[in-house]
């Protein structure tokens, strides 16, 4: 069986793209092929790397990437975690592609102490896990 291509966007592809990657390659990694972009690269946000590490994901080895459009065409689920990167998405020109949009607060905007500021990456890696384990449980 040929894996379905998952690929999520963001607009740096630094933080929640690469939280959604790391969490549905750990869960769903069996069922789906996994990629992860942005409209820009910003690189892979150190915090993120952390927070995931505290559920045993790794995603130390990601890189941030932009958007491939042959990717993009080639994708069973295309689904942006941003507001930009929905209302920026390049034109998916596969009429079979599924694109959805799950949108998350950018927590690499958090404010405050260090604390407040992980909390913030915290909350959001915890939504985007809950989310994934929906979508891999009952494929929306």
């Amino acid at each position: 069986m040929d894996k379905k291509l998952v690929y999520f966007l963001c607009t740096g592809n630094s933080c929640r793209s690469q939280m959604a990657d790391g969490f549905l390659n750990a869960i769903g990694g069996h069922l789906y092929e996994v990629k992860s972009a942005g409209l820009e690269a910003h690189g892979l946000n150190p915090r993120a790397v952390t927070v995931m590490a505290e559920t045993g994901v790794d995603i130390s080895a990601n890189k941030s990437k932009t958007i491939d459009p042959e990717t993009l065409n080639r994708a069973a689920y295309v689904i942006t975690l941003c507001g930009h990167a929905d209302e920026h998405c390049p034109v998916i020109s596969n009429p079979n592609v599924m694109k959805w949009h799950w949108g998350f607060d950018d927590p690499a905007k958090a404010t405050g102490t260090e604390e407040e500021i992980m909390n913030q990456f915290r909350a959001v890696r915890d939504a985007i896990k809950s989310r994934i384990e929906k979508f891999v449980l009952n494929g929306e």
